[in-house]
């Protein structure tokens, strides 16, 4: 069961396939307080599902996938090219950019702090000590861990990793990710095969 904060108001949307998703107003933004989970586009049209490492590792097309192929607990992980067809959220909604992810980490107290203000608070889901989580925006992020592009699976309870829609390169893209052991939120890079969790900005 995820920990949300009981000291705030959160609303809910839905996704195409009647996936409910708490939201959060935090600052100016107001952001799904949930993973997305989807198996299809805003448009009805199914995501296609890739288990097998090696296929999974030559992918430039859109793909999904759950945690080690068999937890759906912490959402969907999807590759970077399902990000940027820009159908992955409920209409009204999109993937963020890497700057507007900045504009959140600043309302927090930047960077260095606001890894504790978004994860979820405790160690249900958390490898202990999760240094600093407080969960006091509401966020609730969770340790999803990610698929590398390799294929293979990693850092689940350790990792929380969320997509941007934002390209560095034509191979890779920008995530934020935040650890169980401190209380920052880390901006970094990573192949567009990878695989990781996706939240959702109202437009």
């Amino acid at each position: 069961m995820i920990n949300f904060n009981p000291a705030l108001t959160y609303d809910s949307i839905y996704d195409f396939e009647g996936n409910k998703y708490r939201t959060i107003q935090i600052g100016t933004q107001n952001w799904t307080a949930e993973n997305l989970k989807s198996t299809r586009f805003n448009d009805g049209t199914d995501i296609p599902f890739v288990m097998d490492v090696s296929a999974w590792a030559l992918l430039s097309t859109p793909g999904y996938c759950w945690f080690n192929n068999d937890s759906v607990g912490y959402g969907a992980i999807y590759n970077w090219y399902a990000v940027n067809t820009g159908k992955l959220c409920p209409e009204g909604w999109h993937v963020p950019s890497d700057e507007e992810w900045t504009i959140l980490t600043d309302y927090l107290g930047g960077k260095n702090v606001a890894g504790g203000k978004l994860k979820e608070a405790g160690t249900a889901h958390w490898l202990s000590p999760n240094t600093g989580a407080t969960n006091e925006s509401g966020f609730t992020g969770l340790p999803t861990g990610y698929r590398n592009y390799g294929g293979g699976f990693k850092s689940i309870t350790q990792y929380g990793f969320w997509w941007t829609s934002t390209a560095w390169s034509s191979k890779g893209s920008w995530y934020r990710d935040v650890n169980f052991s401190y209380t920052s939120v880390d901006r970094s890079n990573s192949n567009n095969n990878s695989g990781a969790t996706v939240r959702c900005l109202q437009d």
